[in-house]
């Protein structure tokens, strides 16, 4: 087999791929294969913007590090990241809706009793962000654990200050009747990291970086899928526009505004405060729902 021309090089490669052992590396590789190639034919790239591109991959793995991955970056500003979640979390009517993971997500939290303060020194607005977990038909879910992280009122992770800062993010458990609260501070919108490749592609496509304001949570309990989402911050300038395409109205939230005193959970606040308040219902755990119009 030689002589290949751009009519006849596809077909070949594909031959190549047939004693691939594993079913699924073959039919990923033959997906590949056949998408890349007709996309190529589509752009009919030069050889300068081949290398150019082969280059800003590669740059895209040098960014990456223990704190930042550049990578992932890519792929929420594409809008795979919001593909794949899509795909993976089909979930009955009722449960609370998914998101994307993010880049910032640390494992191992800090473990904090109910009604702790999480912030760790960050300043701004206090904010006390209170619910219940429960599964989708209404009952509460006792011990469930709830993983939660966001940005500071400058749009900035804790990790992004210094990679063994921890402020913003913890862990806890629901009580006797699947509720939990906690005070933080008020997240700000906020730019995804873009004075690296991921930047630049935004910037040549003439889109913004901005992700709205929101909180991240990662919500598990026995029995249930676990779910990855957010809660977005209503009002939000960005809410439309999100640079990884991560919004639902499901889970786009109020804040409750409160004048100094005595919040609901008793704490005597000194300032204004704002508050929180959602319900998370998880799907249990079983197989994937088929997706609309054939089987999964």
């Amino acid at each position: 087999m030689r002589n290949f021309s751009e009519t006849t090089i596809t077909g070949a490669v594909l031959q190549r791929l047939q004693a691939t052992p594993d079913p699924r590396v073959r039919h990923i590789s033959e997906a590949l294969v056949r998408h890349l190639h007709a996309f190529v034919r589509e752009i009919e790239p030069t050889q300068e913007e081949w290398s150019a591109a082969i280059g800003f991959l590669t740059r895209t793995g040098h960014l990456c590090t223990q704190t930042r991955q550049e990578f992932i970056l890519l792929s929420d500003a594409l809008g795979v990241s919001m593909l794949v979640d899509a795909i993976n979390h089909r979930k009955p009517a009722g449960a609370t809706e998914t998101t994307v993971l993010g880049p910032f997500y640390v494992e191992g939290p800090r473990e904090f009793a109910d009604g702790a303060d999480i912030s760790g020194g960050m300043t701004g607005t206090p904010m006390l962000v209170r619910g219940m977990v429960a599964g989708t038909d209404g009952r509460p879910l006792r011990g469930a654990v709830l993983d939660v992280w966001h940005a500071d009122e400058g749009g900035f992770y804790d990790v992004q200050h210094a990679p063994e800062a921890r402020a913003g993010r913890g862990r806890l458990l629901t009580d006797a009747e699947g509720r939990f609260r906690f005070w933080s501070v008020r997240p700000s919108s906020y730019p995804i990291p873009h004075d690296g490749t991921v930047g630049a592609m935004l910037a040549a496509q003439g889109r913004h970086p901005y992700r709205p304001a929101h909180v991240h949570f990662i919500v598990t309990a026995a029995g249930f899928e676990p779910l990855v989402t957010h809660l977005f911050i209503a009002g939000d300038p960005y809410l439309d526009s999100d640079v990884v395409f991560g919004v639902k109205d499901s889970i786009i939230v109020d804040l409750v505004d409160h004048p100094p005193g005595t919040a609901p959970d008793g704490r005597v606040v000194p300032e204004a405060y704002v508050e929180l308040s959602y319900d998370f219902r998880l799907a249990p755990a079983g197989p994937c729902p088929a997706p609309p119009g054939g089987p999964a």
